[in-house]
């Protein structure tokens, strides 16, 4: 368990909090590409880190991520006219350009410079991997652009989604790297599934309900490994990559597509969780996206024209208490995804984990607390650079591989936790 002051340390990501400038760190996802779908095209508004925010494409096709509001009476610039290389704000008139900067006030004569004087605040919003790209920490400190796998793949090789969770980002990641629910919570799920379904490792899954943990840290966050008993003398591994502050790739099963999450703090009581998935080797095919797009394996169906889900809070995440009677669906939710966020969502805002009464599958939960916490204490008080920032700490993959039992995964398995781009995963 933590105490208050370490859960509050660890959960506040606000500016000028510890964790919060920890996650300033890092290029954050923002935006899908698909939300600035063209120049001039109507501006979005964006919440991160507690900061509300604007963003807009121009009519050169560049990106702006600047402060929400207009600084000459507060009102939002999501109401703002996108045009003629900026966006100008209805109640007056005064318009701003892509880095925030004012580039007009029509009521002051232009020779008096006082457009010039006035900035928002701004911050670089960059695409890649159909993902708009978001950095709010120091200038001086930025790093390089993110080489995430599934980002560097074509973009027929990927599918990109995210959703609205209404709980600390903290308790929805840790739920990312538990594996031990799996043949649980999601049990049901695992051999119906399309994008789960056939696949050798799951009989392991469910044959063996006791895995035991394995972790490891790794440069830039933590190897998780969860052990099944597999043949005789023989372990099946599931190991789970996570990378600091909040990213995590699930292993792979056959020969289905990989996946994984960020987990984005909107404030905090709310994230961003964002779902991929993607295949090293081959495009992803045509039903296996279109059961991505209908919420199956670890995405969901959302709101037509939101990122909210259709199963939320409000309808009980439309709960069906005699599918789960009969044993359809173990928890009465469907869908993976939402069986989780049903579950991480019912633990309130922000779950007191001073109440907690852990064991050893939650090693990994334990770990990557007391990873964080180093972490921002670290750059607090030192300045220094936190893990996964580096890109070398990026170039890594999730495994399922069954190993000797006189084999430990950390070292047999190290390869195959390896980015080697246009090479297979190691799969079961």
């Amino acid at each position: 368990m933590l105490r208050q002051q370490q859960n509050e340390t660890i959960t506040q990501t606000g500016a000028g909090t510890p964790m919060g400038n920890l996650f300033r760190r890092y290029w954050l996802p923002a935006l899908l590409t698909e939300e600035l779908p063209a120049n001039d095209c109507p501006p979005v508004r964006v919440k991160l880190l507690s900061e509300r925010l604007v963003a807009f494409r121009d009519s050169l096709g560049r990106y702006g991520l600047i402060d929400e509001f207009c600084p000459h009476r507060g009102v939002s610039l999501w109401f703002g006219r996108n045009e003629e290389c900026g966006l100008r704000c209805p109640y007056h008139g005064w318009k701003f350009d892509f880095t925030g900067q004012c580039i007009d006030v029509p009521s002051e004569p232009a020779e008096s410079g006082f457009a010039k004087k006035i900035k928002l605040k701004s911050y670089p919003l960059v695409e890649r991997g159909g993902i708009l790209w978001a950095y709010l920490g120091p200038p001086e400190s930025t790093p390089p652009l993110p080489e995430w796998e599934f980002a560097m793949v074509p973009a027929n090789q990927r599918f990109v989604s995210k959703r609205f969770q209404e709980c600390n980002w903290l308790q929805a990641m840790e739920g990312g790297i538990d594996s031990s629910h799996v043949s649980w919570l999601h049990r049901d799920n695992i051999n119906k599934d399309p994008l789960f379904k056939g696949a050798q490792g799951n009989k392991y899954n469910m044959a063996d309900m006791r895995p035991v943990f394995e972790v490891v840290e790794s440069a830039g966050g933590l190897h998780i490994g969860a052990r099944r008993n597999a043949e005789e003398g023989k372990y099946y591994w599931r190991i789970t990559q996570w990378v600091m502050p909040s990213f995590t790739m699930i292993p792979p099963r056959g020969g289905h597509t990989v996946h994984g999450h960020f987990w984005i703090p909107i404030d905090d009581e709310n994230c961003w969780a964002w779902s991929y998935d993607f295949h090293p080797t081959r495009a992803i095919t045509d039903a296996e996206r279109e059961a991505m797009r209908e919420g199956k394996g670890i995405h969901v169906l959302n709101m037509p024209g939101t990122y909210r889900p259709v199963a939320n809070k409000a309808n009980d995440y439309l709960i069906n208490r005699e599918a789960q009677r009969r044993g359809d669906t173990y928890s009465g939710v469907e869908g993976i995804a939402m069986q989780d966020a049903s579950l991480q969502e019912s633990m309130g805002p922000i779950v007191d984990r001073t109440k907690e009464n852990l064991v050893s599958t939650d090693n990994g939960i334990i770990m990557a607390r007391h990873r964080l916490l180093r972490a921002a204490k670290a750059l607090a008080d030192k300045e220094v650079t936190p893990p996964g920032v580096e890109l070398a700490h990026q170039r890594v993959r999730s495994a399922s591989v069954i190993l000797p039992a006189d084999q430990p995964f950390k070292d047999a398995a190290r390869e195959a936790m390896v980015t080697r781009p246009g090479t297979s995963l190691a799969t079961v």
